[in-house]
């Protein structure tokens, strides 16, 4: 029997984002495409996987999005603030699944594959190949690392161990909070791997290793294929592409 698990959906977000203004919601995961808005897309689905029991959702709610959601919680303003909330809220021992609102292109099979597929580990994050991205969505722009192993953009789901939220949180906002300053990052990430990343010869392996010690737990990553994972709605021509494909569903 597959094992179920409980989520944390973080649906809340800054009220000048500029694509939630010319869309007039107050948050970007209210954004309609094609007669619903993207949160409650993304509550289907994983309601529809079969795999998820108890969601806790973080942020606002439209109409019958309440009929997916077992907890509501208001947005803190911040986006690990929002992760926390969702988190503690639950109050799981168990691994609990953590999915961004605004992953409108995953389907029910998918997010199947990427929990079945789950190695064992306290943080399991997925990471989508730059050719399968480019292959399901030709031209779409996304932000990505050149490793030893390929070139990948990082999935919009993670697993999370509930257990170790105070130890990871904590080292989560140190790194955040240097991530406009060069050099403290570099010391607190080791000047070989930071250097390593920057040529392309940093492999999957050491960078689990690496990202393992800075944050205090096991972590692994996880390779999938599914391109709609990685592909979240952050402008106007993702919102034009969400659109087109959720027509042909």
């Amino acid at each position: 029997m597959a094992q179920s698990w409980n989520a944390v959906v973080l649906g809340g977000g800054d009220p000048l984002d500029p694509l939630a203004q010319a869309h007039g919601v107050p948050v970007k995961a209210l954004l309609d495409l094609g007669g619903e808005p993207m949160g409650r897309i993304v509550l289907r689905t994983l309601r529809e996987s079969g795999r998820v029991s108890r969601v806790a959702y973080v942020g606002p709610l439209h109409g019958d999005m309440t009929e997916f959601v077992d907890l509501n919680l208001p947005d803190s303003g911040t986006l690990l603030g929002n992760l926390e909330a969702g988190v503690r809220a639950l109050g799981e021992q168990a691994m609990v699944l953590v999915v961004t609102g605004d992953v409108p292109l995953m389907t029910p099979q998918m997010l199947r594959d990427v929990l079945d597929g789950a190695p064992s580990a306290s943080l399991v994050y997925p990471v989508v190949p730059k050719d399968a991205c480019e292959a399901a969505f030709p031209g779409v722009k996304r932000t990505y690392a050149r490793l030893k192993d390929g070139t990948f953009t990082g999935g919009n789901v993670f697993l999370l161990d509930p257990k170790l939220i105070e130890a990871f949180l904590p080292k989560l906002r140190q790194l955040l909070a240097l991530r406009k300053k060069p050099f403290a990052l570099a010391r607190l990430i080791g000047v070989d791997v930071l250097f390593r990343l920057l040529i392309g010869t940093l492999s999957i392996a050491q960078l689990e290793s690496r990202v393992s010690k800075i944050l205090g737990v096991p972590a692994r990553a996880l390779v999938t294929r599914h391109a709609a994972i990685g592909t979240d709605v952050d402008k106007e021509e993702d919102v034009t592409l969400a659109r087109r494909y959720l027509q042909t569903r």
